[in-house]
């Protein structure tokens, strides 16, 4: 790896058997925690370092790190608290995991480094509930952190104090909101949160709390012992360092591969092994599930970073880049992400309650031969009556890819619905979980 630490992390093997404290300390682990702790670095100091770096938020959002640090109140004199956000729910995603795996000791030294700039003496890691055996592994490292003085009160004969815990979640992506998360981490149903107040005013429990994502966290160690200038310099103005990305779909290698921003799609595309054999690129989705797609020509002449995709009409967002072949049928396809956002939806807002419902049941139906020419104008009025009216981002995470797929792979749904039959893949075979059978009775009589 380039910015995280040496290649052997991801590369370590399914026994991850680099990951403990001694691995890390062996690679410059908690050098930096060291040297802020011992020259007594000022936390406004650290701070400006991370914005110099320009380093972006790695859960989605892409929000500039060192000015999201610097919205927390330094005068306020009560709890102040730090979060990592570790439950990686968006399909296609499955970065973070392997870097709890690999190097869990890079996200801890990252919380102890951002609650010691931020002025926060407790910090929690909200592990994905589904991954159990990474958040066991992840409570081990903690201990071996606590044993050696990184972490509990007087920190390395330090004034400086910060107490970490691990806390599972339920599965559920509603928690990747970080407003929800913070419900959920209070024991109360995770409900997105009304803004503002933000989190750095109003967080967890009433108090002053920055939310940000693991790989965030895992790049600051690096950035402390190197400086924001090697940082900055590894990916491009205004997307600093590497990132991971989490290629899936039609690729001979899909994995996670930590590549400089910036860096060519073509570039990211032949590092996973290219399409597979006999196969044409078609369609890619390029930050998770949740982000509009892209047809192969404009992805091909598309940089992998924040400004460049936003160029090219979607979101970096968590990094799943979700590679379809020419085989692909786009209405098939749609109709499953959009059962995903149905199902997923915590029914706190009506738009998206009632909206992602219709949007599946509808998508159902042309996928299924039943399909109308209006129900394409339908499709979009109602994205765009969840979209923007929602308390948090989960109704355009429905909406977008809704809209997205309408707009590049039209001809597709036009034949489904004229000729009751795919364009790709020729006669429609209903099955279990497309055909709609499996829905309860209200719903297939609203669709």
């Amino acid at each position: 790896m380039l910015a995280y630490g040496p290649d052997a992390i991801l590369m370590a093997g399914l026994d991850g058997g680099n990951w403990r404290l001694k691995d890390y300390e062996a690679r410059e682990g908690y050098a930096a925690l060291k040297r802020i702790l011992g020259d007594k670095l000022k936390p406004e100091d650290i701070i400006a370092e991370v914005k110099k770096s320009a380093l972006r938020g790695r859960g989605g959002a892409g929000f500039p790190t060192g000015l999201k640090w610097s919205f927390m109140p330094r005068q306020f004199t009560g709890p102040k608290y730090v979060v990592c956000n570790s439950d990686e729910g968006e399909p296609g995603t499955c970065k973070d995991r392997d870097l709890l795996r690999y190097d869990p000791h890079a996200v801890i030294e990252g919380m102890i480094i951002g609650g010691y700039a931020m002025g926060a003496g407790v910090g929690y890691n909200y592990i994905h509930g589904e991954i159990w055996e990474i958040y066991e592994q992840f409570q081990e490292a903690l201990a071996e952190a606590y044993a050696a003085g990184y972490l509990g009160k007087n920190i390395l004969g330090s004034e400086f104090g910060f107490e970490l815990y691990a806390v599972p979640g339920y599965g559920a992506y509603i928690v990747g909101e970080e407003t929800a998360m913070l419900e959920s981490l209070e024991g109360k149903k995770a409900f997105p949160r009304f803004k503002p107040p933000f989190p750095a005013s109003y967080g967890l429990y009433g108090k002053p709390t920055t939310v940000n994502n693991t790989e965030t966290f895992a790049a600051v160690p690096w950035i402390m012992r190197r400086g924001a200038d090697a940082f900055l310099a590894l990916g491009k103005p205004n997307n600093g360092g590497t990132k991971l990305f989490s290629v899936t779909g039609h690729v001979a290698r899909p994995g996670n591969y930590e590549v400089r921003l910036g860096t060519p799609f073509a570039k990211l595309l032949e590092m996973a092994g290219g399409m597979l054999p006999g196969r044409k690129l078609k369609a890619v989705i390029p930050g998770g599930s949740s982000m509009p797609v892209l047809p192969a020509d404009i992805m091909m002449k598309t940089d992998m970073d924040y400004d460049s995709i936003a160029k090219a009409g979607s979101m970096l967002g968590s990094g799943a880049v979700i590679v379809m072949d020419d085989r692909t049928c786009m209405v098939r396809a749609l109709e499953r992400l959009s059962y995903f956002y149905f199902e997923e939806s915590c029914g706190q807002c009506t738009p998206c309650r009632e909206g992602t419902g219709w949007l599946y049941r509808v998508v159902n139906r042309i996928e299924n031969g039943e399909g109308r020419m209006e129900d394409l104008a339908l499709l979009d009025n109602v994205a765009d009556n969840i979209a923007g009216r929602t308390i948090c981002a989960l109704g355009d995470a429905a909406a977008l890819p809704v809209k997205s797929f309408i707009k590049y792979f039209r001809d597709e749904f036009v034949h489904h619905i004229e000729h009751k039959r795919c364009l790709v893949q020729g006669e429609i075979e209903p099955k279990w979980g497309r055909s709609g059978a499996h829905l309860p009775k209200a719903l297939k009589e609203a669709a």
